[in-house]
């Protein structure tokens, strides 16, 4: 599955890119005046707030920020893989996988290269079909075989022993490697353990008042995630729209401002660095695909070494559940601030628990 050829890659859009967008974005048309406001998805005086905003965003900043890591291309499984390595200071620092959610990228994990790289070497993959990891080069990849090129990736660039964190589809990949249980893999810490009733009376036995509130969010978050049964059933047709419409695309991007209910602190730049990375490589599409290879894929129980963070105003994963999927929670952690992109809102905190999960795990 593993290519030896790793090419150094920088980040470096065309111009005529970038005034292609400016020209989309002078030219927007907004949805017409409705009533009500973020419970019926994104609203429009927010969006022309953000299409002034996104009309001076300085994209060539973030551009110098990626590129000022290393980065590299490769191909594992048929498919293209980018991702960022750096590489600590400390020659016997951890190897760290980092998975990235979604709509994020690599950009999820800019705040956190430097709190972390003290401590561990970084690898920090765009995921198949997403960012730079383009095109798609074929259907079936689920969350199994995209963990199987990541852990192919680490073995292929020299490390026999890593661990791996993630949040959404990069908690999902984190904890398929844990079920992989590759030859000394140090276990998955991840910001979800996404485990539900399975419609057993019996199940509610063992739960608290804290588990109560977590399932009453996520009843809440049910109603805002319409977007993964469009992915899921039909994909191509949001992709057409969102390829084709800048406001489309940040609108849809709504999932950064919106999943913590009104309490995300996810900052108006990082929107608009994570829609402008997802315009520019046209990978709507791509992006959207997860849902779809994903929407038949039996549930099965992971017996491997697994943490979870739980933060404030994320999902909050149910205790009883998680442990009936998960027979192997080693660290269990809660927060009192952040949400699902942690890594952007509270990149600190998030790798302090990191480094705190793995500081017992080396082989």
């Amino acid at each position: 599955m593993t290519s030896t050829e790793h090419t150094p890659f920088t980040v470096a859009f065309p111009q005529a890119d970038l005034d292609d967008l400016q020209r989309r974005l002078a030219g927007t048309r907004l949805p017409g005046s409705t009533p009500g406001g973020w419970e019926r998805g994104t609203p429009s005086d927010y969006l022309a707030e953000m299409v002034g905003a996104w009309q001076a965003f300085d994209w060539r900043a973030v551009e110098a920020r990626l590129n000022a890591h290393p980065q590299f291309l490769t191909e594992i499984d048929g498919q293209t893989i980018h991702y960022l390595h750096v590489r600590s200071a400390r020659p016997d620092a951890t190897p760290l996988l980092l998975v990235h959610t979604y709509p994020g990228s690599v950009i999820d994990f800019l705040d956190m290269i430097e709190p972390l790289s003290s401590d561990f070497h970084l690898v920090i993959p765009s995921l198949p079909g997403m960012g730079f990891s383009t095109p798609l080069s074929s259907d079936g990849w689920t969350m199994e075989r995209t963990a199987r090129a990541f852990d192919a990736l680490m073995r292929d660039l020299g490390y026999t022993s890593y661990g791996a964190h993630g949040s959404d589809g990069g908690a999902l990949v984190s904890r398929e490697l844990a079920m992989l249980a590759p030859e000394g893999f140090l276990g998955a810490h991840v910001l979800q353990l996404f485990a539900f009733p399975s419609g057993d009376p019996a199940e509610f036995e063992a739960m608290g008042p804290a588990d109560y509130a977590a399932l009453e969010f996520a009843g809440w978050f049910q109603t805002v995630n319409g977007y993964a049964d469009l992915n899921a059933k039909r994909p191509l047709t949001i992709a057409a729209a969102l390829s084709d419409s800048p406001i489309g695309q940040l609108a849809y991007h709504e999932l950064l401002e919106n999943f913590g209910n009104g309490t995300s602190l996810v900052s108006r730049d990082q929107v608009l660095a994570q829609a402008t990375l997802q315009w520019l490589t046209n990978t709507s599409a791509g992006a959207a695909m997860f849902h779809w290879t994903e929407r038949d894929v039996e549930a099965r129980v992971n017996d491997g070494a697994i943490g979870v963070a739980v933060f404030a105003d994320d999902f909050r994963s149910m205790r009883p559940f998680a442990e009936r999927d998960n027979t192997n929670i080693v660290s269990w952690t809660e927060h009192p601030r952040g949400g699902h992109f942690a890594a952007m809102e509270v990149p600190v905190e998030l790798a302090a628990a990191v480094r705190e999960f793995f500081a017992g795990r080396r082989s």
